[in-house]
């Protein structure tokens, strides 16, 4: 008699812990291979963190042991996309900057980058979308170390380069700390040294997104009179690619669904989305949000389709102090010198001088 109420008793808990599992934890949250641990100053000892209630109702972060959030998942776009638009809009302390790389494949002048990241561990989150077939790691010692997110193939000018993007600021928005975040490319160079352009960030009131009404043939001669009445020629808005957005504006460019339809079915050649989608998405939904002006300094003064490559032959202290300072713009409602933090496109014969270089941009 004693088994048999034995066997009932194990039936009707088993039952009743699967049935509880399934109310609280929904089969489409999804639990990467990591916890949420913390390392104690015994190298032998961590510990293990309970999500707070709130926390729960937007997902869960989950950090290895070397306190980097793990971005190796299998969630498709639309999946990743859904995680994204869940995330709180205020990060958690300590506040961190997103740099985003869109490359090809690997970074050329990575070694100047590494000089610019070191020593300020836990104020930075890196990301890396590479072209699927590249697969080369860097060394553990490296700051890109394991930072490639799940990429597909991008073609210049076309939707993908957008999606790609729009990755990035997804994978970058699960990590609950990241505050500011930055898209780069294998062609850009940091101009100041980490704290100075983190303080940039961090403190300024807006985003640094370049948005301009261009009533050339290049601008407004883009406009397909099919987005209409969704976008009009006068929301129509033409900026650079490289963008620097904070945590709210990220979760709003994520989030689109409207205006992305719009352009992927009628921004055909000559329109290019890189060039036009983000600068009307946010004058169309948050134009507070930014300051229309960009912190990725370009030289477009030699016309064409590209902007000027810059050779080893070109770096100069003189050269890079220029683009550093012998500008004018708005810093949070007072004018600044400083109003380029990165600046491209710098070919990898640049890395050498650069690196003879570094001590004095980065004042070590």
């Amino acid at each position: 008699m004693c088994v048999v109420m034995a066997v009932i008793v194990f039936v009707l808990g088993t039952f009743v812990t699967s049935h509880y599992k399934t109310i609280l934890v929904p089969k489409d949250m999804y639990f990467p291979q990591f916890t949420t641990i913390t390392r104690t100053h015994s190298s032998s000892v961590y510990l293990c963190h309970r999500s707070s209630p709130s926390s729960l109702t937007h997902g869960v972060e989950f950090i290895d042991t070397t306190g980097i959030v793990d971005l190796s998942h299998s969630m498709s776009d639309d999946e990743l996309i859904k995680k994204a638009m869940k995330v709180p809009s205020v990060a958690e302390y300590p506040k961190k900057v997103a740099f985003m790389f869109l490359a090809r494949g690997h970074l050329p002048l990575g070694l100047f980058w590494e000089k610019f990241f070191k020593g300020n561990e836990g104020l930075f989150s890196i990301y890396l979308h590479t072209s699927p077939d590249f697969v080369y790691e860097p060394p553990s010692s490296s700051v890109f170390y394991k930072r490639s997110i799940p990429s597909k193939p991008v073609q210049w000018g076309k939707p993908s380069m957008i999606d790609a993007e729009r990755r990035l600021l997804a994978n970058a928005l699960l990590d609950f700390s990241n505050q500011r975040f930055i898209l780069l490319s294998e062609t850009c160079i940091p101009l100041f040294n980490f704290k100075t352009v983190y303080n940039y960030l961090i403190n300024a009131n807006k985003s640094f997104l370049s948005s301009f009404d261009d009533p050339r043939k290049m601008g407004r001669g883009r406009y397909n009179k099919r987005m209409g009445p969704t976008i009009t020629l006068q929301d129509w808005r033409k900026g650079s690619q490289w963008f620097e957005v904070n945590r709210e504006l990220a979760i709003e460019i994520v989030s689109d669904k409207i205006y992305y339809n719009v352009f992927q079915y009628h921004c055909l050649p000559p329109c290019y989305m890189d060039e036009h989608y983000l600068p009307t998405l946010v004058t169309k939904v948050r134009p507070d949000l930014t300051t229309n002006t960009t912190v990725t300094w370009t030289d477009w003064s030699g016309g064409g389709s590209h902007p000027t490559t810059f050779m080893r032959k070109d770096i100069t202290e003189a050269f890079l102090n220029r683009i550093r300072y012998e500008s004018n713009c708005i810093y949070n409602g007072v004018n600044s010198s400083i109003c380029f933090l990165f600046a491209r496109k710098f070919h990898p014969s640049t890395l050498e001088p650069l690196l003879k270089m570094a001590s004095k941009l980065f004042g070590f």
